[in-house]
């Protein structure tokens, strides 16, 4: 069964008004529930502390009963409780990376070089990367071995501008990920309505807007993978 490697944040505090953030719960769970029966599925992290939770996102582990399922989920709890780090990956064992979001990417995903170095590795070697809501904030300073940014000339998406003013974090914010996206040489693409699922696939590169998009950028993956496994049989 191939191996698929999901990026969590580690970074709880969001701007300097004691906000607090973390792993948008549902980014994780929608991912797995698509992928779970077609893949062995690791949790990393930029640190092996405990996986904090934005507490934005967990209503919707009450309210939902597929979000609950997978949050008292005993493997993932205990993957979450005890992250890998990128010095424990082996980038040649997964054919696909996924970055999940919440606010808290922005500040411990752009710069951290084992991430881009993993994440360069899947996708040179012919991988899937995959990143939702602020996930693409660990796509930013990826480059490949030819020194050119991952993202450049590739269709693209993530939170933007107007989804952090619609949610008054605007502020909050380290910089705007739609800007950089677009300084880094992608084509962003943005939805219409706010918070409306958009799912960006553009070769190997899949991107979604929103937790609303986690789904289908899931869905997007497990079809190419599984496509790639047929015409190579």
């Amino acid at each position: 069964m191939k191996k698929l490697l999901i990026v969590v944040t580690n970074h709880q505090d969001l701007g300097e008004n004691g906000k607090k953030t973390g792993l948008w719960l549902r980014e994780l769970t929608d991912f797995y529930h698509e992928v779970k029966n077609d893949f062995h599925v690791d949790i990393m992290s930029t640190q092996a502390n405990k996986v904090p939770i934005d507490p934005r996102s967990l209503p919707a582990a009450v309210i939902n009963g597929r979000t609950r399922h997978y949050y008292l989920d005993e493997s993932i709890q205990r993957q979450l409780d005890n992250p890998l780090t990128p010095e424990q990956i082996n980038a040649d064992d997964y054919a696909g990376i996924y970055f999940t979001g919440g606010h808290g990417t922005m500040w411990d995903f752009p710069d951290n070089e084992g991430l881009q170095r993993i994440t360069a590795r899947i996708y040179e070697r012919g991988g899937i990367v995959a990143a939702v809501c602020h996930g693409p904030s660990g796509l930013l300073n990826v480059q490949l071995s030819d020194g050119s940014p991952l993202l450049a000339g590739h269709l693209a998406t993530g939170f933007s501008d107007f989804e952090e003013k619609l949610l008054g974090l605007y502020k909050d914010i380290p910089f705007s990920l739609q800007h950089e996206m677009k300084e880094r040489g992608a084509l962003v693409q943005i939805a219409r309505l706010p918070l409306e699922a958009c799912v960006i696939e553009s070769g190997r590169l899949i991107t979604g807007q929103n937790p609303a998009s986690a789904s289908g950028v899931a869905q997007k993956m497990r079809e190419q993978l599984k496509f790639a496994e047929r015409y190579a049989q």
